[in-house]
């Protein structure tokens, strides 16, 4: 059963006199920093941000001790630039993660690099943080050797990388055990669920398909269902595993004075999720907590993007944010003295996996698209509408099976077969109040011209500053 806080109960923590005494500490003490990242996992499927079919008691739970933040979007619907992004405070492109199998640049310094000097100790442990390459083959292994390209062992103080949650949690006791006394961390944590492949039994007892909320933008198949179902479960897995983690922190440092961010990578692997520009591949949850500094129980509606994570940390610990980074800190939004940061923000669809460009090769690998979203309306700008879609990480699976065969006999539904079987166009608009399943493409109507005119202005500029290579949406 999940756990859920009402208003009643969250007003009640805020004025306990734990929470009194924690906004009693002095503000010059630094804080303690973790990220905790949970993979491809889209916001709808956590109880907190309202579905009341899946089991997230502990996700909830965090949520209600601090904020949740409704409106956080990556700057990527993949992993790669996704975290590129949050390690960094510049975009996928700004920062040439371009390519999935890319190194981070060593001229491009990362979060831990920027804390260091200021005293903290850093880590990265779990599953691969995606941020070094692909130096597996013939060719490629001599070549990262060659320039030394992978930078990782020397940006942090401690670096681990494992698909074990119980081998995680040792390397976390290890990070503890080698920190300095009195020191402040920094820790980011990594877990591999709900990342594809998902497994089959990895929830007892396991979500029950009949009754999962199957979102607007997908058929309800069997195969969907199913495929949802060891979805939700993975996501269960993890969210036991995110409560291990939280009981250590606790049991190794002081929760106090420790900032915690909750975020999903990007996006779950399903068509219109993970891979796309639509809101399920961007949308990922965000609950943040640090007692005294933010009110329980609370949210912000406010537009955040996965660039602002690193300005934020830094703006906790009291570091100032180097002026090459174009994330803005959301530090104000958690302690309440903002409403709002950002007007606007924007995705970039680059390339997917190691695989080379072939004949027959999909979206699945290849696909390159920008977006700009306003708090009602997303604008998204594919140049490479040509390319056959078909879902990331997912195209094996029944779900997209069903789909394709349901297609092939005119029975899929036509908002379906528009959105996954149809051309593609250049240009989409989308009214995220009216539409928030984004299935009906309202750019080039003239009642919109002007929302269409703004967004796009919007995304030319982000374009040019960040030295985007595609070509620009506007001649002028």
């Amino acid at each position: 059963m999940s756990f859920r806080f009402t208003r009643r109960q969250a007003a009640a923590a805020a004025l306990s006199p734990a929470f009194l005494k924690a906004a009693a500490q002095r503000e010059t003490q630094k804080p303690n920093l973790v990220l905790v990242l949970s993979d491809d996992h889209t916001a709808e499927f956590t109880g907190c941000y309202g579905n009341p079919t899946i089991r997230t008691p502990n996700l909830d739970r965090f949520a209600a001790e601090g904020m949740r933040l409704d409106r956080f979007i990556c700057a990527a619907p993949q992993c790669v630039p996704s975290r590129a992004t949050f390690l960094t405070g510049m975009s996928p492109v700004a920062a040439n993660m371009g390519r999935f199998s890319a190194p981070l640049p060593a001229r491009i310094k990362t979060l831990p690099e920027y804390l260091s000097p200021a005293g903290y100790f850093t880590g990265i442990v779990g599953r691969n943080f995606h941020l070094d390459g692909s130096p597996q083959g013939p060719v490629s292994g001599p070549v990262y050797r060659k320039h030394n390209l992978q930078t990782f062992q020397r940006r942090a103080d401690f670096l681990d990388v494992t698909e074990s949650v119980p081998r995680t949690l040792t390397k976390i006791g290890e990070f503890f055990d080698k920190k300095p006394k009195d020191a402040p961390y920094f820790l980011w944590v990594n877990f591999r669920d709900p990342h594809h492949p998902w497994d089959a039994n990895a929830l007892t007892p396991p979500h029950d398909a009949s009754k999962l909320r199957v979102p607007a933008y997908l058929p309800d198949l069997p195969g969907v269902r199913q495929d949802l179902r060891r979805y939700y479960d993975e996501i269960g897995r993890m969210d036991g595993d995110f409560r291990s983690v939280l009981d250590l922190l606790t049991q190794r440092s002081s929760a106090d004075n420790t900032l915690v961010l909750f975020l999903g990578d990007n996006g779950f692997p399903f068509p219109h999720g993970k891979g796309s520009l639509y809101d399920p591949g961007l949308h990922v949850p965000a609950l943040a907590r640090w007692p005294g500094r933010i009110r329980p129980g609370s949210s912000t509606p406010a537009l955040v993007s996965g660039e602002d994570v690193t300005p934020t940390f830094l703006d906790a610990a009291g570091v100032p944010a180097p002026a090459e980074i174009s994330g803005r800190s959301f530090l104000p939004l958690l302690t309440g003295r903002a409403e709002r940061i950002r007007d606007y923000v924007f995705a970039q669809r680059l390339t997917h996996g190691t695989r080379p460009f072939k004949e027959g090769t999909t979206t699945h690998t290849f696909d390159l698209s920008r977006a700009a979203r306003s708090a009602r309306y997303k604008l998204i700008y594919n140049c490479t509408p040509h390319m056959q879609y078909s879902p990331v990480d997912s195209y094996t699976e029944k779900s997209w099976v069903e789909m394709t065969d349901e297609h092939l006999w005119g029975r899929l539904g036509a908002k379906f077969d528009r959105a996954y079987f149809g051309a593609r166009p250049v240009m989409e608009l989308y009214d995220l109040d009216r539409d928030p399943a984004e299935l009906e493409n309202l750019a080039g109507r003239p009642e919109l011209a002007q929302v269409q005119r703004e967004l796009t202005v919007a995304l030319q500029e982000k374009m040019i500053l960040d030295q985007d290579f595609l070509p620009l949406p506007l001649n002028e």
